[in-house]
């Protein structure tokens, strides 16, 4: 296994070995040459610019050219060049290390898991409440036998608790998964689910996620500087010049704007082709016409074929003026060139270069990343661009996607108290309210997404490489687009199956409605022990009734039955990011629990101290029959237990949202049972009845 272990060419004691990557210390001169791994975090010293491949830290396709001085990072590849440099980091001190070390630190407790401990402690208290004054009023004050105020205490404990809630919300979280599995969105962690819901702010990665991440040519961009030349032949020119076969991007670029590839060598004999070199930084084709004659066209870096032309002092500033103009867009430029060869030997020089024209590369946004961008921003959600790539490049995407051009470069982030770029804005707020962030690296990401929930948002990632890693783990959703590294898989929490963003907007809507029946549910259940325990303490209390607890038991079992339905409800999704908000449903169930008690305390008062319902009804008078009264108070209370979930389910009036039709259906079949079981009165005689007597 020690031969499989990164090498580096290190310079000790006056003299080049090979040794262990492992084992370099800061302070260690080494060598770096084309195709080489950088083993550790390094600084170039004298020496011509590298090529530089940082795929594996920023994600970013195309390489960086790095100049002496500059500093280069453990991971990247060498792709052109070679030089030395001295090693400033090592092991977890490097961008590599750091990145690994932040995924690691990471452990965030999730927000389900602090709801359920809230609700389930706001219910349990509740019930400790009526349990602490019914003892007191039993025992203290009524002065009643051992066994009633068991019995009295277990219709609290059965009734009160929410028993289904972690099977309701875990069954409603299981069936909201499978169906964004087959949106193409594979839930790793389910309570991500509900977090997704409340999603307010999306940190996107730029290449593959909003753009395609392969070049194109801006046609419509194309500058013309030959006469008797259309933009239709500088790209025939630039697609001559050009490989057929194994193409790098810029050769794939430029051939796919024909209608077909054949179109570059149709009509003409291909003689010669010069491949890409680091010293002419241009490729050229010589080939013969359909008359014959020789011509030989070149495409490459506009310096090299600007100075290839014969009139290169007249068009000069033109030229440098249409690639500040470009490069002010984010645009890449690249030089057209052509030439005769009048006596026909591929070996000559030929004659007189001609400048052609230029053609701007862009890496293309994805034809549904503008409308998906503005989909997000009506439900709320706020897109921010993080992209590894140069400032320029992202403020032309952002305009391209409507998401705007308020973005900063990172260096930005590490500046407290704002700076010539960025104004006097804190970093906070910065972060807030810019539309991305451009060169960027793990760090930053992983800062950008700690600041965002510092600032109470809910934050997504999204990510498809190493370098994403730490942010996916620290962010709320961490989301691992198409085609992403087992890295980026591990980290997140979501993994999409298909590119873009369209496929996450798709989840967020699925994820609120998911939200909507957990939050119906906990509504319910909140309502539910505030109704039971509220209820029977005001009965026991004040009319020393004791209720049986196994009727309690069957009520709570065919409402648990009938509940367990609300995850295939129909909901509305929330229009907005949709989040716990414990003060609302702690609030809604306390009204509606009360008022249902109050209610269920009224009905037992005309059924048992008044003759109401035989004036009103003709019916038999329940006045001081326990048997039949518990009967009648069991129907009330477990038909309008399971009514509930209509009002709960709906933010208006219930009759107004359409509910599914296996929540009725459920709902149907407990009316049927419960109505069955209230016509056999219970063998239940109160050990209290005595005492409601007299």
């Amino acid at each position: 296994m020690a031969q499989l272990a990164p090498k580096a060419k290190v310079l000790r004691s006056g003299r080049w070995s090979e040794e262990d990557a492992a084992v370099l210390v800061p302070g260690d001169i080494v060598s770096i040459k084309l195709g080489d791994i950088i083993p550790a975090d390094a600084r170039l010293l004298e020496g011509d610019p590298l090529k530089i491949d940082q795929a594996a830290l920023t994600g970013e396709s195309l390489p960086v050219t790095k100049s002496p001085g500059d500093g280069v990072y453990s991971g990247s590849t060498c792709k052109q060049g070679e030089i030395e440099a001295v090693v400033i980091a090592t092991g977890v001190h490097t961008f590599f290390g750091k990145a690994a070390h932040l995924v690691d630190s990471t452990n965030n407790v999730g927000h389900f898991q602090q709801v359920l401990t809230a609700i389930g402690n706001f219910c349990i208290c509740s019930i400790a409440i009526g349990m602490v004054i019914e003892i007191v009023v039993i025992y203290g004050l009524q002065k009643r036998a051992y066994r009633v105020g068991i019995d009295n205490l277990l219709v609290l404990l059965i009734g009160g608790i929410p028993i289904a809630m972690p099977t309701v919300l875990s069954v409603t979280m299981a069936i909201g998964s499978h169906r964004l599995s087959q949106q193409g969105a594979i839930t790793k962690r389910m309570t991500a689910i509900e977090e997704m819901a409340g999603m307010d702010v999306l940190c996107s990665d730029k290449t593959g996620t909003l753009t395609l991440n392969k070049l194109s040519v801006d046609k419509t961009m194309v500058e013309v500087f030959a006469r008797g030349v259309d933009k239709d032949m500088v790209v025939l020119m630039a697609a001559r010049a050009s490989r057929l076969e194994n193409q790098d991007a810029i050769d794939t670029a430029i051939v796919s704007m024909l209608g077909d590839p054949k179109e570059a060598r149709a009509g003409i004999r291909e003689i010669h082709f010069l491949p890409f070199n680091p010293t002419d930084k241009r490729t050229a084709l010589t080939y013969l016409d359909g008359e014959g004659k020789m011509h030989r066209v070149s495409k490459g870096a506009p310096e090299q074929i600007l100075n290839l032309a014969h009139n290169k002092s007249e068009i000069a500033n033109k030229v440098h003026s249409i690639i500040d103009k470009f490069a002010e867009r984010g645009l890449r430029s690249l030089g057209i060139a052509r030439q005769q060869v009048p006596d026909g030997n591929k070996d000559s020089a030929g004659g007189p270069w001609e400048f052609v024209g230029l053609l701007p590369l862009f890496d293309p946004p994805r034809h549904d990343s503008a409308e998906t961008i503005r989909r997000a921003l009506d439900l709320g959600v706020s897109v921010k661009m993080i992209t590894g790539d140069q400032l320029a490049i992202g403020k032309e995407t952002g305009r391209r996607l409507g998401m705007g051009t308020n973005m900063y470069p990172s260096s930005a982030l590490l500046t407290e108290g704002g700076s010539e770029a960025t104004g006097s804005l804190p970093i906070d707020e910065l972060i807030e309210k810019a539309d991305g962030f451009a060169g960027v690296f793990p760090e930053h990401k992983y800062e950008i997404v700690r600041r965002l929930q510092a600032r109470k948002h809910i934050c997504g990632m999204t990510g498809d490489g190493v370098n994403d890693a730490p942010a996916l783990k620290k962010a709320d959703i961490g989301i691992a687009v198409a085609d992403s590294t087992d890295a980026a898989r591990g980290a997140s929490d979501i993994v999409l199956t298909e590119p873009g963003l369209s496929v996450i907007i798709s989840a967020v809507l699925t994820s609120r409605s998911i939200f909507q029946r957990m939050k119906n549910y906990t509504i319910y259940a909140v309502s539910i022990t505030i109704r039971i325990v509220l209820g029977f303490m005001l009965l026991t209390c004040f009319w020393k009734y004791d209720f049986p607890p196994f009727m309690v038991l069957v009520i709570a079992i065919l409402n648990d039955g009938t509940i367990m339905t609300i995850s295939k409800d129909r909901v509305k999704p929330s229009p907005v990011p949709d989040s716990w908000r414990l003060s609302e449903i702690f609030a809604t169930g306390i009204i509606l629990g009360g008022y249902l008690a109050l209610m269920t305390v009224v009905f037992f008062w005309l059924a048992y101290e008044t003759d109401f319902f035989t004036k009103h009804f003709h019916v038999k008078s329940f006045q001081k029959l326990n048997q039949q009264l518990a009967s009648a108070l069991y129907l009330q209370i477990s038909t309008i237990s399971q009514a509930l979930i209509f009002v709960t389910r709906s933010r208006g009036w219930s009759f107004q949202e359409r509910p599914g039709f296996l929540l009725v259906f459920a709902f149907l079949i407990a009316q049927l049972v419960k109505t069955s079981v209230s016509l056999i009165p219970p063998n239940y005689q109160s050990p209290g009845s005595e005492n409601a007597q007299n």
